[in-house]
C-alpha cells in the first residue's frame, strides 16, 4: 500500500493555538492582551510528517482526528506538504484533538485535549501495509495507548519488511514512563531530550541515562536546546553546537529536530551530520510561531550548514 515511500509517521496530528505574549494566566476573570494567536498544524507526528515533506522525503503519516474542523485543517494542512494521509483515520463520535501553546522566548507551556489523538490503532498497520516503506518513525508515544501497548510488535513487523525505526517519546503526562524499555530493543533510533532522556532511564547524569538506553541496543540522538545536541553511538559521544537563529517560538523544535536527523539518515550521512543537521533544523524552526510555518526547505538547510 505504501511502496516507495521512504517514512512512515506515526502518532498524533492535531491543530496547536500558539498564545504568545503576556501568557501566564491569571484567573479571577482577569483579562489579558496577548500579542499573537496562531492556529497551526501540529502534532509531534504531525510536525515530523511536514517536516519531512517539506525537506523531499516521501512521507506518509498514520494518525487519527475527527470528522470536525480541526480534523479538515489538519488534512489541508498536511496535503498542502504533500504528505501521503490515507493512513489518517477519521472518527464522526469524537473531536481532533487541540492543544494550546503558552509560549515565551524563554520556556512554553502546553495543554492539550487528546480526544482522537487516543484512537490511533497501530495494529491496522500490518506486513502488507508496511511493505515498500523504508523508515518507521512512531512520535507522542505516551499521548496515544495503543501506541504504548503496540509499537513493540509494530516495530518488529517494520524490521520483518527490511524497514528501520526511530521513536521519540515525547512527555510523559502521567510522569511513569512505562512501556518504553520494552519497544528499545527493537528500536534503531531514540530520540529523546535532554530530561525525557534523564526520566525515562532514572538517571541525572546524562552519559549514565545514555549508557542505560545504548545497553538496550539503540542509537541515541538528544535534542539540547541552546546547547545544541548530543549523540551515542559505537564510537561514543558526540556534541555539536546549536545553530543561532531569531527566536520566535521553539514549539516543534525537537520535532524538526528529528526531521533533520531522519533525513540525513536516509541519505546515509555519518551520525555526527545526522545530528548537525536535526541541531540546525530544529533552530530554524523557531524562525515563525507553531512548529511547521518556518520549516527549513533542503536549499535552506544545506545554506545554514555550509
Amino acid at each position: 500500500m505504501l511502496r516507495d515511500t521512504d517514512v512512515l509517521v506515526v502518532g498524533d496530528a492535531n491543530p496547536d493555538l500558539v498564545l504568545r505574549g503576556d501568557v501566564r494566566p491569571r484567573f479571577g476573570q482577569a483579562e489579558q492582551w496577548l500579542t499573537a494567536a496562531d492556529l497551526v498544524l501540529a502534532g509531534s507526528a504531525g510536525i515530523v510528517a511536514a517536516g519531512l515533506a517539506r525537506l523531499g522525503v516521501r512521507t506518509a503519516l498514520a494518525a487519527h482526528v475527527g470528522t470536525d474542523a480541526f480534523g479538515d485543517l489538519v488534512l489541508a494542512r498536511l496535503a498542502e506538504r504533500g504528505v501521503d494521509t490515507r493512513l489518517v483515520t477519521r472518527d464522526p463520535d469524537v473531536a481532533t484533538g487541540l492543544s494550546v501553546i503558552l509560549s515565551t522566548p524563554q520556556d512554553r507551556a502546553i495543554l492539550t485535549h487528546a480526544a482522537a489523538i487516543t484512537r490511533l490503532d497501530p495494529g491496522l498497520l500490518t506486513v502488507d501495509v508496511l511493505a515498500g516503506v523504508r523508515h518507521v518513525h512512531v512520535a507522542s508515544f505516551f499521548l496515544v495507548p495503543g501506541l504504548v501497548r503496540g509499537t513493540r510488535a509494530l516495530f518488529e513487523r517494520a524490521h520483518a519488511v527490511g524497514a528501520t525505526t526511530s521513536l521519540d517519546t515525547n512527555w510523559d503526562p502521567d510522569g511513569t514512563w512505562a512501556g518504553v524499555a520494552e519497544v528499545l530493543p527493537v528500536t534503531d533510533v531514540l530520540l529523546p531530550n535532554t530530561a525525557e532522556l534523564c526520566a525515562l532511564t532514572g538517571h541525572a547524569d546524562l552519559d549514565a541515562a545514555a549508557a542505560a538506553v545504548r545497553a538496550a541496543g539503540p542509537l541515541l540522538a538528544v535534542k539540547a536546546g541552546a546547547d545544541g545536541a548530543h549523540g551515542w553511538d559505537a564510537d561514543g559521544r558526540h556534541d555539536v553546537p546549536a545553530t543561532p537563529v531569531e527566536a520566535v517560538d521553539t514549539t516543534g523544535a525537537g520535532d524538526s529536530f528529528d526531521v533533520g536527523f531522519l533525513a540525513g539518515r536516509l541519505a546515509g550521512l555519518p551520525f555526527v551530520e545526522c545530528l548537525r543537521r536535526g541541531a540546525t533544523a530544529g533552530a530554524l524552526s523557531t524562525r515563525a510561531a507553531g512548529g511547521t510555518a518556518a520549516q527549513a526547505t533542503a536549499a535552506e538547510l544545506d545554506a545554514a550548514l555550509s
